[in-house]
């Protein structure tokens, strides 16, 4: 059954408890002070810090190309170089090139007009991508997020801040720990939800996680509650197994409501590279993912593996995270990411 509060609702064999938002009683994860109580640095400071390792190796790759003034083919070609290894991919870069070179061939360029012409030919390719994520209610029962992806890709500490955002807009969250392989996972969730103030829903360590998000759902909306999400197990994307019983979760929701999940999110962690491309594949194909949240892009140079992605798939790119902070986690903005990528100030 569903934990509940108290050790007495528990031996009274109820078919469905939660656990109400209790107040805080763990030192982990730590919440850093709200972005106004820190004076001075705002989300896109924020941002430019987590892609400083990016940037910097494509600000002082643009630097050492530009031993000429003109832009000719070799500038360009190194160019091109420096954005694959920055991982936008091959196909990627050279779309990039193909853009910021019009009308700009053979003309004197300094490296700031250099990013800046770099930065609006990225954002081209961000911007139809670059998609909020509505928490709208839009049956009788609650919005459910489905939230998926390999292990460390940072699921848990992705719905966390997910919460948090929500509860900040005057949203009522529960969170369903649907990760039943590893018991470290469901502590972790509910910590997250006692951190957060959110309605937590599990049950023990190993039951059938299909079962978790059926009667988290029932929950939910008995509560009142206006978003649920719904954390799976970690499960590597070329297992046919594992994404077999990702499958059968959806399928049991769907028996509530043939619309669940309203979304369906695939949590990538940035520092692997193109590997991530094989999993947005994978997942797409296997349980129809709605949309993308990028993580951990201040933990490498790869930051362009989000242009990669946008380019490759044109998947809705929900949020992007660049810290371990709670409010490192954001919307996506095609625009400031891409001149925070290339080292742009404007």
């Amino acid at each position: 059954m569903f934990w509940r509060k108290d050790k007495k609702q528990d031996s009274q064999a109820a078919p469905v408890g939660v656990i109400e938002p209790v107040a805080e009683k763990h030192p982990e994860p730590s919440l850093p002070p709200r972005e106004g109580d820190r004076p001075g640095e705002t989300w896109l400071s924020r941002l430019g810090m987590g892609l400083s390792k990016s940037s910097t190796k494509l600000g002082q790759g643009i630097a050492d190309l530009l031993t000429k003034r003109k832009l000719d083919q070799e500038t360009l070609d190194g160019l091109e170089e420096l954005l694959i290894t920055a991982d936008l991919g091959p196909q990627t870069a050279a779309r990039v090139i193909a853009d910021f070179s019009q009308d700009r061939f053979g003309k004197d360029l300094d490296d700031n007009e250099i990013k800046a012409a770099l930065s609006e030919s990225i954002a081209r390719i961000l911007e139809p991508v670059a998609v909020p994520l509505a928490f709208d209610r839009r049956d009788e029962g609650p919005f459910v997020v489905l939230v998926c992806g390999v292990n460390g890709a940072g699921k848990t500490t992705t719905i966390g801040k997910i919460a948090h955002n929500l509860q900040c807009e005057g949203k009522r969250v529960a969170i369903a720990a649907g990760d039943t392989f590893r018991a470290a996972a469901v502590e972790q969730l509910k910590v997250w939800a006692e951190r957060t103030g959110s309605v937590f829903l599990a049950k023990d360590a190993g039951s059938d996680a299909a079962a978790v998000a059926f009667e988290a759902y029932e929950a939910a909306k008995r509560q009142g509650v206006d978003v649920l999400l719904v954390d799976t197990a970690g499960r590597l994307h070329n297992k046919s197994n594992l994404m077999a019983e990702l499958q059968k979760v959806i399928r049991v929701l769907k028996k509530h409501n043939d619309n669940l999940p309203h979304a369906t999110l695939l949590v990538l962690d940035s520092t692997t590279g193109q590997n991530a491309h094989a999993q947005v594949e994978t997942f797409r194909d296997m349980v129809n993912v709605t949309g993308l949240v990028v993580t951990k892009l201040d933990g490498s140079a790869k930051g362009g593996v989000v242009i990669g992605l946008a380019d490759r798939f044109a998947l809705p790119i929900h949020l992007i995270g660049v810290g371990e902070g709670i409010e490192d986690l954001q919307p996506f903005k095609a625009r400031d990411f891409s001149d925070s990528l290339v080292g742009l100030q404007r």
